[in-house]
């Protein structure tokens, strides 16, 4: 609830009329704030917090920590999974083998780079080989060939086509026709004289093209291998690398979803999972909060105040229920984006507060004042 005056005792004295000073009695007097104070509602927050839940599924079998204990970054809070549970088994296993796979492959780069070169200079000596052949070849003979080739498939096409047209006269005739079977059988010698003449063309052609094809292969083939060879003389293959920490890290993804890690320094806040129960990712398990900083936001700042504030603004802060605990901070940064309530607009105010007292816990209410802009 914001508050809007300043308690102080003022202290009168007065003397009975029989000579005896009377006992002092502090009165309080309500001094209105300023006119141009703006006054919020807040509260108290850490610098980061985090509700950390397994991404598996398993039963807790460690719970390492409780609350107010201190941890480091990357220290293991609490774990599920037994040498039971054969998702466990399975990703400790994936994990191992992902582990053998990267230590061979670096143990191993220098051989992969000699293999490579090797490989290299095969490619190239294939290369000048299908070079030669290509070169060897006596491309006008061929095409000369495949022209005369191309001629004679055509002759036999005009030989099959009046042929077709010899039997047709007699197609309707009755099987047993001498003039019908004549034609037929023509017409079979044709189609086949056709058929070989254009296989003829295909065989020349491919004494051409066949050659071409291999040349072009190994030019292909050269290139890849001398772009493997370049990528080994900097170090491990980049490209398989890649792949191989790719499956390493799921691998260890796989292993810490049984696990609960700090993700930064900080004070464990509460602890929500004790041992043999069953938990999962719908269930946070730990949290943790880093209170080397302390911050209160504000949760009732609106559109007409949020105006008279500005970054490095002074602020007073008062717990309500701490009415001793007087703190002081600054304006750290003001929201841009705004939210309803109540029909009214509101803006979030960042405070960072200079000295915690230590009684304040996470998450109390405080009254903000803030000192006016000049």
């Amino acid at each position: 609830m914001k508050k809007i005056t300043v308690l102080f005792f003022v202290f009168a004295f007065a003397l009975a009329a029989c000579g005896n000073t009377a006992t002092a009695t502090p009165e309080v007097v309500a001094t209105p704030a300023p006119a141009n104070a703006v006054i919020a509602e807040g509260h108290l927050v850490p610098a980061q917090d985090a509700a950390l839940a397994f991404q598996a599924r398993g039963t807790v079998t460690e719970v390492k920590v409780k609350i107010g204990d201190e941890v480091k970054a990357g220290d293991v809070l609490a774990r599920i999974g037994s040498p039971n549970d054969a998702a466990y088994v399975g990703a400790q296993a994936e994990l191992v083998s992902a582990q053998q796979a990267y230590d061979d492959f670096i143990r191993n780069s220098p051989l992969y780079a000699a293999q490579a070169w090797q490989a290299y200079m095969d490619a190239q000596v294939k290369r000048a080989a299908a070079a030669r052949r290509w070169e060897g070849l006596s491309l006008d003979n061929i095409q000369d060939r495949i022209d005369d080739a191309v001629e004679e498939a055509e002759n036999r096409k005009e030989d099959l086509d009046e042929a077709q047209a010899t039997f047709d006269k007699y197609k309707d005739e009755p099987e047993d026709n001498w003039l019908r079977q004549d034609a037929e059988s023509n017409l079979e010698a044709a189609q086949e004289d056709y058929n070989e003449a254009l296989r003829k063309v295909e065989i020349i052609t491919r004494e051409r093209d066949t050659v071409r094809a291999a040349y072009d292969s190994a030019i292909a083939a050269e290139a890849e291998a001398k772009r493997n060879y370049e990528n080994s003389l900097n170090g491990p293959d980049k490209e398989k690398l890649a792949l191989i920490e790719a499956r390493l890290n799921a691998a260890k993804a796989g292993v810490a979803s049984f696990l609960i890690t700090a993700p930064f320094n900080g004070t464990v806040m509460d602890v929500n999972v004790s041992l043999g129960e069953q938990v999962g990712p719908e269930m946070w398990a730990v949290k943790i909060a880093d209170t080397s900083a302390w911050y209160v936001e504000t949760s009732d700042l609106t559109e007409l105040e949020v105006v008279k504030i500005a970054v490095g603004l002074k602020v007073s802060i008062l717990p309500d229920a701490l009415s001793d605990a007087q703190m002081t901070g600054v304006v750290e940064s003001i929201s841009q984006a705004f939210t309803l309530s109540g029909g009214d607009v509101q803006y979030r105010v960042k405070i960072l507060v200079d000295e915690i007292d230590p009684r304040v816990l996470w998450g109390m209410t405080v009254e903000i004042t803030f000192e006016a802009l000049e």
